[in-house]
């Protein structure tokens, strides 16, 4: 890169460092997503929680599956956002 160029490129190099930057992190989240010892560790952490009524059985239900299918290297399923609403006349 000439010294000409690199003056005139210098006004993106914020824009360049962000894309670096997010690059990495998504190297280092497919990574941690594909490593079978955390995701023995999360299924652990969901363990915990739905032993100390932190989630419901549902919740427990979706993620577990989720992470299971990770580990086993299959397509994981979606992720819920928020609980479902409770069963109509279960108040």
């Amino acid at each position: 890169m000439g010294l000409l160029t690199g003056l005139l490129t210098l006004p993106l190099a914020p824009a360049r460092g962000v894309a670096w930057i997010a690059d990495r992190l998504e190297e280092t989240a497919g990574r941690e997503t594909a490593d079978p010892a955390v995701l023995r560790a999360r299924l652990a952490a969901l363990n915990r929680a739905l032993d100390e009524g932190e989630i419901d059985q549902e919740r427990f239900e979706l993620e577990e599956e989720r992470l299971l299918d990770l580990l086993e290297g299959r397509p994981p399923g979606p992720v819920p956002t928020h609980p479902a609403p409770p069963p109509p006349g279960s108040h």
